[in-house]
């Protein structure tokens, strides 16, 4: 198939939680496939993007990741196709967060009109947005990653992968996958869920086609990832 004639789609993801749990790392690693030790907190928004291609539709994938609740506005969750949640499976409280994080990307979704098929009746606005967070949370697509295992080859684990699990199973089967940053483990697969949940999850639009100055200049074609029913 002609890929050149296929329809291109912006699809954003935000990263969120706690700081140093590895968002901006694995944002790196699967982007520009690099790490680097010396990553300092974020400060305002880490916003990368990356060209793929999933079967037969170009697909522009734009991360993004903040550190803090006090930092986070409605304009950073609005018209995400998909959120992703990161702890850090040597650090309980990052996990003990995550429920946090997961009611406050709720909550966002009730404050702002969306674009939609149907009449906007309230309030009024002479233009349509796209929610801040899901219209249908029970819809919208989440995913899990624990990051870090490679520390300390897992001797001192906080979390256990049941434990990450069944947090996901009570949030209506959320796909988890367990990675690492530096050691390239798993990240490819993860991201490739990620995009698959994005891109089922977004409405159809017009083509895509604005240049983004981050944007990776590179079409991958990846197969399926383990640990995920995308």
């Amino acid at each position: 198939m002609d890929v050149s004639a296929t329809k291109r789609r912006l699809l954003k993801v935000i990263f969120l939680g706690d700081s140093g749990v590895g968002k901006t790392s694995l944002m790196n690693r699967y982007v520009y496939k690099k790490f680097n030790l010396q990553y300092k907190a974020t400060i305002g928004a880490d916003f990368m993007t990356k060209e793929l291609q999933i079967d037969d539709q170009l697909v522009t994938l734009q991360v993004a990741g903040q550190e803090r609740f006090q930092s986070l506005g409605a304009a950073f969750y609005r018209g995400a196709d998909c959120c992703v949640f990161v702890y850090d499976v040597n650090a309980v409280k990052s996990f003990e967060s995550l429920t946090s994080w997961h009611e406050e990307f709720l909550k966002q979704g009730y404050r702002y009109p969306t674009k939609t098929r149907g009449l906007l009746t309230y309030p009024l606005c002479s233009y349509l947005f796209h929610w801040a967070g899901p219209a249908d949370p029970k819809a919208f697509p989440f995913l899990l990653l624990g990051n870090k295992i490679d520390v300390d080859n897992g001797h001192n684990r906080a979390v256990s992968e049941k434990r990450a699990r069944q947090w996901c199973d009570s949030r209506g089967s959320m796909p988890y996958f367990e990675t690492s940053a530096k050691e390239d483990y798993n990240v490819n697969e993860a991201f490739l869920c990620i995009a698959k949940a994005a891109l089922t999850n977004e409405e159809e639009e017009e083509p895509y086609f604005e240049s983004i100055s981050e944007s990776v200049s590179e079409v991958e074609t990846r197969g399926g990832g383990g640990g995920c029913a995308c």
